[in-house]
């Protein structure tokens, strides 16, 4: 970790002390967005309602339930935030880097599964959900929604944040309203691993939890759209992470907590205030479509032979671009 917190330093030494203001408040605010926004707009809308201002979360509410279906029904993506500069400040604090490996056919559609999870998916976001890495440039006529946890949509205020940015529930309504009401050139990102897979982030290691998720397998076989595997080297290296052995009452308390909110109790520390993470080179690297026939009811062993394929393509996607992207050549990746 020293060694690469000394080079980012170096690379440091061309910006201006703005710049790197400009950086590390963006970073800032993308990170207390990630862990405070939601909390703190349904606190907000709470203390409102015991105010004189207490028609405004009402007349909210009624409308949050009259639009309750909208984020699993496409959102309402808007391109003035996506292209918000704070974006680009975010992507060249670490920096995060988008590359590309094959050509993906704007006639298609595709789900492209992202690993890892991290501690907060932020390659995948700056990557997918902002015009920041040149998403558009490098897939033209491909549009990128990230699915995230579904619980969020119903955070008042925040959802509306969410899908703004094209943030919408990863749910198979919400994949399957994306994939065929749309029309082609849909790429629907999606973090295989979770909060389960964020459990295990930590800097080194290369873990990732997918050999029982199946679901997106088999909605790209009921629908037809190509799989694509995708990694953001670097992700696991942003935070260290106090990582509870498998198996121990620490980590099956985590476990609990996870599938009873939903999100991982992760207890990690990035450097400064503790919540800024690393400046470590972040490389998304989009593998090449795996072609996948339309089955509407496939069967278990079609689902099984598209996610072994899947896992064998995500396998050969790692180990030929590690070294490229600033792993040594004996990481392993490991698939649980």
């Amino acid at each position: 970790m020293k060694s690469g917190i000394d080079s980012n330093k170096g690379m440091m030494k061309g910006k201006t002390e703005w710049k790197v203001f400009l950086e590390v408040v963006s970073t800032l605010q993308a990170v207390s967005t990630f862990l405070f926004l939601g909390v703190a707009c349904s606190l907000l809308m709470f203390y409102l309602m015991f105010t004189s201002l207490w028609p405004i979360p009402t007349l909210y509410f009624v409308w949050q339930v009259m639009d309750w279906h909208t984020p699993e029904r496409g959102g309402r993506k808007t391109t003035f935030l996506r292209n918000w500069r704070a974006w680009d400040h975010l992507r060249d604090f670490f920096p995060i880097k988008l590359v590309k490996t094959a050509e993906l056919n704007p006639n298609k559609n595709y789900i492209v599964g992202i690993h890892p999870h991290g501690i907060m998916g932020l390659g995948a976001f700056t990557c997918f959900s902002t015009e920041s890495c040149g998403f558009k440039e490098m897939f033209p006529g491909l549009r990128s929604n990230l699915l995230v946890l579904a619980g969020l949509f119903r955070l008042p205020l925040f959802r509306e944040y969410a899908m703004f940015l094209g943030l919408l529930p990863v749910s198979k309504k919400s994949l399957t309203h994306l994939l065929t009401n749309r029309g082609k050139g849909n790429a629907v990102l999606i973090l295989i691993g979770g909060a389960a897979e964020s459990l295990f982030s930590a800097p080194g290691v290369n873990t990732l939890v997918m050999r029982q998720r199946k679901g997106f397998v088999r909605v790209a076989l009921e629908i037809g759209a190509d799989l694509v595997p995708a990694y953001a080297f670097g992700e696991n290296e942003l935070f260290k992470q106090v990582v509870f052995p498998e198996g121990s009452l620490r980590r099956r308390l985590q476990e609990l907590f996870k599938k009873i909110m939903g999100f991982a109790p992760c207890l990690f520390v990035g450097e400064h205030m503790g919540i800024l993470p690393y400046r470590i080179p972040i490389t998304a690297v989009v593998g090449t479509p795996i072609s996948v026939p339309k089955h509407i009811k496939a069967t278990e062993e079609e689902v099984d032979h598209f996610h072994k394929l899947y896992m064998e393509a995500l396998s050969k996607l790692f180990h030929e671009n590690k070294v490229s992207c600033g792993l040594s050549e004996n990481h392993e990746l490991r698939i649980i």
